[in-house]
């Protein structure tokens, strides 16, 4: 069937020193996509840019995302994308590198001030404070717990070995690990974990043996080895009140969140070339997929990932020329993330970048920037066309709300405006056809329309969020006879392409393959309306015969009321 819509000319070639191509995707109210391409002495390379309006916690929030909200585990970036819907529309970047099994990330991870994995000391990490400033800074931790003895160290949701002491809480998982010789002391209940602060609990159970102990929900597991088994179990019998402390320096217990990654690539809009911090020259000089985080000086903020590892499509960076497409895009702060297969970018649960594998790698965790207002989808189609040709006669509209919030729904065009919903309505997603008719059948104006979507939440944070989409009749009942186009060097016919023009129009229309590459144009020129007829006579460009295969034919019409196309596949066989 003959598919329509608006005619889009995308330039993708460009460059990070001065980016060519169309103006930036909206993919939400204030979030915008880019994709560029720069072509150097090493190949193209790819790069896929992300920008949000400071996520000061009014509508926008940057967060660190736990994939299956636990430690050990793993999962792809667009899953926790999905699993986050009802709390808002997301666009996310993964997260720190991570030990792959269990899963647990290299570095800190703090998630609304709850401190789950200490920093690694020797590298950056990436603070996110409640005003949305970013912060880089190097971090580093100290654990202590005290029973009925002195003070004694302690690590957090890791697991260690030797005569280490490990609390783990429910942001591990279900369980502590298995351990043969440890004892494990079981606190059904602690404060939050937040950095800095003093945390108490009780000891309920003190169990000796192989670990797999189930961890209380809003409680912990004390776990001791090696000689500060003896410790624990002498110094913390069951009915004992624990202290325990997790500090990190500096101070970073107002941090809403943080999440580990490094080096740090962009230090007061410098790039920064020699980090010196403890990640291997083998992770930073080669060519690879990488992603960041950065922040502009107006406080936006920055999601960027390039595509690596294909030869043709994309070499990817290394990670000084990652910092060096920070600064060019103008970031003051800004941190590198995970790198290689891990790294990829992704939009209400569908990828943007290009993984480097065959599919979608599982990581850690993820660097999210969530959007809690109002979320209107692109429509499938940008043009609605009821002339009766069966193509495109309705366009689904829709919008998404993650609380009860007071919605008004309206489509408006030049002179018409039409309500689809008002009043108080619950969160999920809410469904409308528009038919391009009054309510009494009368068909509307032809041109351009926006469907506007204004919402008021239960907080009074109010939300705007609105597509254009076109209104056109111009062009209808595409057809291609035969269905099978029979190319002969003899045959000045091989394909009729049919149409029909409601008012006159320039038309052009193309031959193309079906990865989109024009192999012939046939140019109509001004047509009249009416039905129309085009002939291809089964040559390319060059007057070689094309090959059997695939092809799409593709009609563009243009007039005053706008560009529209129609396009029709069909096969082609030699002989």
């Amino acid at each position: 069937m003959p598919r329509r819509k608006l005619f889009i000319a995308v330039l993708l070639a460009g460059s990070f020193a001065a980016p060519a191509g169309a103006a930036p995707t909206l993919l939400a109210p204030g979030i915008t996509y880019e994709r560029q391409v720069e072509f150097t002495p090493h190949g193209p390379v790819v790069l896929h840019v992300i920008t949000a309006p400071k996520p000061d916690g009014s509508l926008y929030r940057l967060l660190p995302v736990l994939s299956n909200n636990a430690i050990v585990a793993t999962q792809p970036v667009t899953v926790m994308e999905k699993d986050l819907a009802a709390q808002g529309t997301a666009a996310a970047v993964n997260g720190d590198y991570f030990n792959p099994n269990p899963g647990d990330p290299a570095g800190v991870l703090i998630r609304d001030g709850s401190l789950d994995s200490p920093p690694a000391g020797g590298r950056s990490s990436a603070g996110i404070a409640a005003d949305g400033t970013l912060q880089v800074a190097r971090v580093s931790f100290n654990g202590i717990w005290r029973g009925t003895g002195q003070r004694r160290s302690m690590t957090l949701n890791q697991p260690a070995s030797g005569g280490l002491v490990t609390l783990y809480t429910s942001a591990w998982g279900p369980a502590t690990p298995a351990e043969n010789g440890a004892v494990e002391a079981v606190i059904p209940a602690l404060p939050v974990t937040r950095p800095n602060s003093d945390l108490t609990g009780t000891v309920s159970q003190l169990v000796p043996g192989g670990g797999n102990v189930p961890i209380p929900p809003g409680g912990g597991v004390l776990v001791a080895r090696g000689s500060q088994a003896a410790i624990l179990q002498r110094e913390a019998p069951v009915g004992t009140p624990l202290f325990l402390r997790l500090s990190l320096t500096p101070d970073w217990s107002g941090m809403t969140g943080a999440i580990g990654g490094g080096p740090v690539l962009v230090q007061n809009g410098r790039p920064v070339f020699r980090a010196n911090e403890d990640i291997a020259a083998t992770l930073l000089n080669p060519r690879s997929s990488r992603s960041a985080v950065g922040q502009l000086a107006d406080g936006r903020i920055l999601l960027v990932t390039t595509d690596g590892g294909v030869p043709g499509y994309s070499v990817g960076m290394t990670n000084f020329e990652l910092a060096l497409a920070l600064v060019r895009l103008g970031a003051t702060q800004a941190m590198a993330l995970g790198s290689g297969a891990a790294a990829s970018m992704s939009f209400d649960g569908s990828l943007l970048s290009r993984p480097s594998g065959k599919t979608e790698a599982e990581v850690a965790d993820a660097l999210v920037v969530l959007y809690t207002g109002v979320y209107v989808p692109a429509p499938t189609d940008v043009v609605i066309s009821p002339n009766s040709d069966g193509v495109a006669e309705t366009l689904t509209l829709s919008y998404r709300i993650v609380r009860p919030s007071t919605v008004s729904a309206t489509v408006a065009g030049a002179r018409s405006r039409q309500v689809l919903d008002a009043g108080v309505q619950q969160p999920g997603v809410h469904t409308f056809t528009f038919t391009g008719k009054t309510a009494d059948g009368t068909p509307l104006a032809e041109g351009g329309y926006k469907f506007v979507v204004n919402a008021t939440d239960d907080q009074g944070r109010r939300s705007t969020a609105e597509r254009a989409f076109a209104l056109n009749n111009t062009l209808a009942s595409l057809s291609v006879s035969p269905s099978t186009a029979r190319i002969r060097r003899s045959s000045r016919t091989a394909l009729g392409v049919g149409f029909t023009l409601s008012r006159p129009a320039t038309v052009i229309a193309t031959i193309e393959t079906k990865t989109g590459i024009v192999i012939r144009t046939l140019d109509a020129g001004k047509l009249q309306a009416g039905e129309q007829r085009l002939v291809w006579d089964g040559r390319t460009a060059g007057g070689s015969l094309a090959f059997g295969g695939a092809y799409v034919v593709r009609v563009v019409a243009e007039n005053a009321v706008g560009r529209v196309e129609l396009t029709q596949p069909f096969t082609a066989t030699r002989g």
